[in-house]
Formats: structure tokens, C-alpha cells, sequence
């Protein structure tokens, strides 16, 4: 369960109250239409490493491939803290959280299943793919906001522990 607040952000004018703060669906809807996603990783060195993917946003978790030599699965693999980022900076959908591999046979096929129907001409065989490893990223928080009412719809939601 995401508990949904006012973020902390001091000197932004920031609303108090609940009045025009972005209710979950939106989100929501904004992961789940979204084409493309920015993922943000950190080196083994603490450096920033930030890379397009595609991806799927399901049942509240957000699935991405990536090959398991590249820089942000290395990364992940040292440090599995991760951002994943909408591509507008206006309507902005900031997601924080902790990536897992997916590994079960059953949740592989139901991901290329939702690839395939999202991104036509890429249907994915995750379970023959083994240079492909399949990360899951389940929000602990998750920032949201309009820009043209910023100080109105800036909201954070944070994971229950």
C-alpha cells in the first residue's frame, strides 16, 4: 500500500492539504501508456549512469529487459537501488525502488506476452533469451506532478514498510 503525501520540498511553494494532489490512477495510467523510460543506476565507482528502455508497467511493477553485460545490469547487480523516470520533465512520474530479476517461468511469459501487445514487431522469448535478464522494480516511492499547477499537484507516495 503507497501512502500519498505532500513531498518535502522547501522554498517551492508547495500546497498544504490534500486539494489538487494527483490521485494514484493517473500515475498509474501515465506507466502504463508510456513508451519509453529513463532508468538511473549507480556504478560500483558511485557514478551516475542514466539509460533509455523500453518497459512495462504491470499489476503496480514496473518490468524492463536489459543484456546481462550491459552497464545497467552490472550496476544493478552491485547496487539494485534504481530510478525510473517518465520522459516528460512536465508530467512528471518518478518512480524509486530496489530492481529484482525475474526468473519464474510463469511471470516471463506473461511479460513477453504484455511486450508483444505494447511494442508490435517485438514479440520477446524471455525464457530463450540468455543473454536477456528481466528486472522488476516495485515502487518505494514514487513522486508525481503537473507542471502547469506545480505547487498544487506535487505528490509523493511512500511504501508502506
Amino acid at each position: 500500500m503507497m501512502q500519498r503525501e505532500r513531498p518535502h520540498m522547501t522554498r517551492y511553494g508547495i500546497a498544504a492539504g490534500d486539494t489538487g494532489m494527483i490521485e494514484w490512477a493517473w500515475v498509474d495510467e501515465q506507466l502504463t501508456k508510456a513508451r519509453n523510460y529513463w532508468i538511473g543506476t549507480v556504478t560500483p565507482e558511485g557514478k551516475p549512469h542514466v539509460m533509455p528502455v523500453w518497459g512495462v508497467w504491470l499489476d503496480g511493477v514496473f518490468y524492463f529487459g536489459s543484456d546481462r553485460e550491459s552497464r545497467k545490469s552490472k550496476n544493478i547487480d552491485a547496487q539494485p537501488e534504481i530510478v525510473v523516470h517518465l520522459e516528460s520533465g512536465d508530467d512528471a512520474v518518478i518512480v524509486e525502488g530496489r530492481a529484482e530479476r525475474v526468473t519464474e517461468v510463469a511471470q516471463l511469459d506473461k511479460l513477453s506476452a504484455v511486450y508483444d501487445a505494447k511494442y508490435p514487431g517485438y514479440t520477446p522469448d524471455f525464457k530463450s533469451e540468455p543473454d536477456t535478464v528481466i528486472f522488476a522494480i516495485t515502487p518505494k516511492k514514487v513522486f508525481a506532478w503537473k507542471e502547469s499547477d506545480f505547487p498544487n499537484t506535487a505528490t509523493r507516495w511512500t511504501a508502506d514498510e
